[in-house]
C-alpha cells in the first residue's frame, strides 16, 4: 500500500509553497495568465476588512507576523493596525502596489490573518471572563498539529497564561504547561500510586498537580491526594466528563471546602473540560486556574476578505465594498472610526493603520508581551465581551 502523491505522510503544505505563492486559489493563477496575455498590471490599492463599517462587535487582530514574512521581499507598501489591536469594522491591513506583484498571495494572506485572529479573539473573550484567575490554553489537541503554534501564539496574544503544546513551545520560546493526563492514573490502575510516581519522576520546578477525578467521587480523590502529597502538592485539577458532572460549581466549592478543613489552604483548584467564557464567570471565584481549549482552538475564523478600493489612483470597488483608501482611528473614549485616507480624521483619534512594509522590507519589529498588552488595554477601553 502506498500513499497517496504528495510531499510525504502528512497533508502539510511546505513552506515553500506558502513563499513562492503557489499555495493559492486556482482562480488568481488564472488571473495572471489572463493579465500578462493582456499586458495589463495596475498600480492598486487592496485593503483587508471583515466589515465594512463599524459595528460595535469588536475582534483582535492576530497572524501579522506570518503576513508581514509572507509579504515581505516583494516590492509593495503595507500599512497594517499593531497586533493585538481590537477593531470592529474597517480595513485591518492595506497592500500598494502593481497588482500581478502580490495577487497568489491572497489566498495565505488570509489564511494568517482570518484563523489567528478568530483564535486570539475567543482567548480574549475568556481573558476578560476571568481576569484574576489563571487561564490556560489546552486545545491544540483539536487542530491539525501543522498549526497548534498558531493556536498558542493566539492564546497569547489574547492574555491567556500559558498553553500545553511542547513543539509549540519550543517554537514560540515559551515553555509549555501540564502535568498528567487519566492515561497516566489508569497505567497505575490505582490513583495514590501514579500521584506519587508523578511526585518521584518530575523536575522539581514542575508543579505538583494531582488529577482527582479518574475512579471515584471529587471530593474523595482531592482528600486522598492531599494526604498522600503532604505540603508538596500544590493544585488539584478537577476535569469531569460533562456527562457525569452534575453542579460542577458545586462540586468546585465542595473540593475546596474540603482542602481547607483539612488545613490545605495554600492548595489552588483548577477546573477544565469543556470551559467556555460563561462557565468561566460562573466559576472564577471558586476555582484559582482554568483550562480552556476548544472555545480557541475551534474558534471561528474572522471572515476577512481583500478587495481594491483603488486602480491607477482612482477610486474603484465592486458593489457593497467601499472605495477609497481609507484609515482607521481610536478615540480616547474607546471609539473605533474609519476614513477616507486624504480627509480628516476625529479630533481625538490616534491613526492606528501604521506603515508594516516599504517596498517589501519590514519596518516594524513583533513583540508578544506587547501585543498582549495591547488587547488587555483594548479590552477595557472598548468594554469587550463585558
Amino acid at each position: 500500500m502506498t500513499d497517496e502523491p504528495g510531499n510525504g505522510p502528512f497533508d502539510v503544505i511546505p513552506e515553500d509553497a506558502i513563499r513562492d505563492g503557489s499555495a493559492t486559489d486556482a482562480y488568481f493563477l488564472r488571473t495572471e495568465t489572463t493579465l500578462d496575455a493582456a499586458d495589463r498590471n495596475p498600480h492598486v490599492v487592496a485593503e483587508v476588512t471583515a466589515d465594512q463599517f463599524p459595528t460595535g462587535e469588536f475582534e483582535v487582530l492576530a497572524g501579522l507576523k506570518d503576513a508581514a514574512h509572507l509579504l515581505e521581499g516583494l516590492p509593495v507598501d503595507v500599512d497594517a493596525m499593531p497586533e493585538g489591536r481590537l477593531f470592529d469594522g474597517g480595513p485591518v491591513l492595506t497592500v500598494e502596489g502593481r497588482y500581478l506583484e502580490f495577487a497568489r498571495y491572497e489566498t495565505s494572506l488570509l489564511g494568517f490573518l482570518s484563523h489567528a485572529s478568530g483564535m486570539a479573539t475567543n482567548a480574549l473573550e475568556a481573558r476578560v471572563a476571568a481576569p484574576d484567575s489563571q487561564v490556560l490554553s489546552f486545545g491544540a489537541r483539536h487542530v491539525h498539529p501543522s498549526i497548534a503554534a498558531v493556536v498558542e501564539r493566539s492564546a497569547l496574544l489574547a492574555g491567556l497564561d500559558g498553553f500545553s503544546h511542547v513543539a509549540a513551545g519550543e517554537l514560540l520560546g515559551r515553555s509549555a504547561s501540564g502535568t498528567m493526563p487519566h492515561a497516566l492514573v489508569i497505567c497505575f490502575g490505582e490513583q495514590e500510586a501514579a500521584w506519587t510516581a508523578f511526585d518521584d519522576a518530575a523536575p522539581e520546578d514542575v508543579p505538583r498537580v494531582a488529577l482527582c477525578d479518574t475512579y471515584s467521587d471529587e471530593k474523595d480523590e482531592v482528600i486522598r491526594a492531599a494526604e498522600t502529597l503532604g505540603d508538596d502538592l500544590d493544585s488539584v485539577r478537577i476535569d469531569t466528563t460533562g456527562s457525569r458532572r452534575g453542579d460542577f460549581r458545586h462540586i468546585l466549592r465542595e473540593v475546596r471546602w474540603e482542602l481547607d478543613a483539612r488545613g490545605f489552604e495554600d492548595v489552588d483548584v483548577f477546573a477544565s473540560g469543556g470551559l467556555g467564557p460563561a462557565e468561566l464567570r460562573e466559576l472564577r471565584d471558586v476555582a484559582d486556574g482554568f483550562g480552556v481549549g476548544s472555545h480557541v482552538s475551534n474558534a471561528e475564523p474572522v471572515d476577512f476578505s481583500l478587495d481594491i478600493v483603488e486602480v491607477d489612483g482612482e477610486p474603484a470597488a465592486k458593489r457593497g465594498k467601499l472605495s477609497g483608501k481609507k484609515q482607521a482611528y481610536r478615540t480616547r473614549d474607546g471609539g473605533h472610526h474609519v476614513g477616507l485616507a486624504r480627509h480628516d480624521g476625529p479630533a481625538d483619534g490616534e491613526p492606528i493603520l501604521e506603515p508594516l512594509l516599504r517596498d517589501g522590507e519590514l519596518v516594524r519589529e513583533f513583540d508578544l508581551d506587547e501585543a498582549s498588552e495591547r488587547a488587555l488595554d483594548d479590552a477595557a477601553a472598548v468594554d469587550f465581551r463585558e
